[in-house]
């Protein structure tokens, strides 16, 4: 990715003009692999588990004018400049879409559950594939998405909100309470801006800052407890059980399973700390805010990264957080990366610690992180079959 050229050699003079197309390099990551690639770029890297979609030689050839990439748990799909789509990985996960592929023309947009895809296209009308039964078979509701906007999932459902601001919802037909089945709250889904999900549960915010939520009540979907207190909410984050909302004055507001406190529903004890919050993060249990200075507070399961007490002096003027199943990563303003959480997990970076300088953006599969830095190379750390050890296609990297 070295940008320097001889302009002699390539036949330019003094007064002459050159215009640079930079291509950034970005970062898509499935539960155990990750994928390297440029918008409009002609080659994605990519390394892991190969079983998740960390071999894609198979369809190389196809990735021309990549645009953007998206993720199940075990397959990837990369939208080409064309509008066409190109899978790969776990054919059980979406990795295989040739039962959909001329359907597949002039997509905008992916979004991805656990184990299927769904494909927003140019007319805002959506393709559905991967596992029948957790999302990947929109045939029940396929004549109500038209003019499909955004799209959002559990591990098991989606949702998609219409141009007029209502929702549809589809998934898995035996556990409506999951997600798939937002029935009893239809009603209440009018000028919806934004959805979130947690692995079993919805949460839509409203046009005046209220929130509405459906699914399994255990993972957030019954927010009946602070529902008095969800006014002007901005933003909306999710770890497997509980949500976390900021306020339109920077608080938060958490819920979620009220048996399992530790998981990220229940702030009380971080709750004075909770002011002026920029953004909030979340592992699969815990939650980490950045506040307006630059410091980070966190909460929920400990061994998940709830616990950052063994790093707080160092998280000053942090700019980004990224989190992987277990162990979160903050990027700061002067480039450099700070982690905690389960070390094996990628809350240990001390081994590539001296590597991470110049940091633009930080990726993760479930086990593992990884790093661009702004000369364009790429750092990697946590457990190494899980994409923490790039060793293997290093040398590729030059040629995103």
């Amino acid at each position: 990715m070295d940008p320097t050229v001889s302009l002699q050699a390539a036949g330019l003079q003094d007064g002459h003009h050159l215009t640079a197309i930079v291509l950034e390099a970005k970062l898509a990551a499935t539960e155990d692999a990750f994928a390297l690639f440029c918008s409009g770029g002609d080659r994605v890297v990519t390394w892991g588990d190969p079983d998740s979609g960390g071999d894609s030689f198979g369809v190389q050839e196809q990735l021309k004018g990549v645009k953007q990439v998206q993720a199940t748990e075990r397959a990837f799909a990369a939208i080409l400049a064309d509008g066409s789509v190109v899978t790969w990985g776990n054919p059980d996960y979406g990795g295989d879409s040739s039962g959909v592929q001329d359907q597949l023309k002039g997509v905008q947009q992916l979004q991805a559950a656990a184990e299927a895809f769904a494909a927003i296209l140019a007319d805002g009308s959506v393709v559905t594939w991967g596992n029948p039964d957790r999302g990947g078979d929109s045939s029940e509701v396929q004549n109500q998405l038209k003019g499909v906007q955004q799209l959002q999932a559990t591990a098991e459902a989606f949702a998609a909100i219409l141009a007029d601001g209502s929702v549809v919802t589809w998934g898995n037909p035996d556990y409506g309470d999951r997600g798939g089945d937002s029935s009893e709250v239809q009603d209440q889904l009018k000028g919806v801006q934004q959805l979130q999900a947690t692995a079993e549960a919805f949460a839509a915010i409203l046009a005046d800052g209220s929130v509405v939520t459906w699914g399994n009540p255990d993972y957030g979907g019954e927010s009946s407890g602070v529902q008095d207190q969800l006014k002007g909410v901005q933003q909306l984050q999710a770890t497997v059980h509980a949500f976390a909302a900021i306020l339109a004055d920077g608080s938060v507001v958490t819920w979620g399973n009220p048996d399992y406190a530790d998981r990220g529903g229940d702030s009380s004890e971080v709750q004075d700390q909770l002011k002026g919050v920029q953004q909030v993060q979340a592992t699969g249990h815990a939650f980490a805010a950045i506040l307006a200075d630059g410091s980070v507070v966190t909460w929920g399961n400990p061994d998940y990264g709830g616990d950052s007490s063994g790093v707080q002096g160092q998280l000053k003027g942090v700019q980004q957080l990224q989190a992987a199943a277990e162990a979160f990563a903050a990027i700061l303003a002067d480039g450099s990366v700070v982690t905690w959480g389960l070390p094996y997990s990628g809350g240990d970076s001390s081994g590539v610690q001296d590597q991470l300088k110049g940091v633009q953006q930080v990726q993760s599969t479930y086990w593992a992180f990884a790093a661009i830095l702004a000369d364009g190379s790429v750092v990697t750390w946590g457990d190494p079959a899980r994409g923490g050890d790039s060793s293997a296609v290093t040398a590729q990297f030059a040629y995103v």
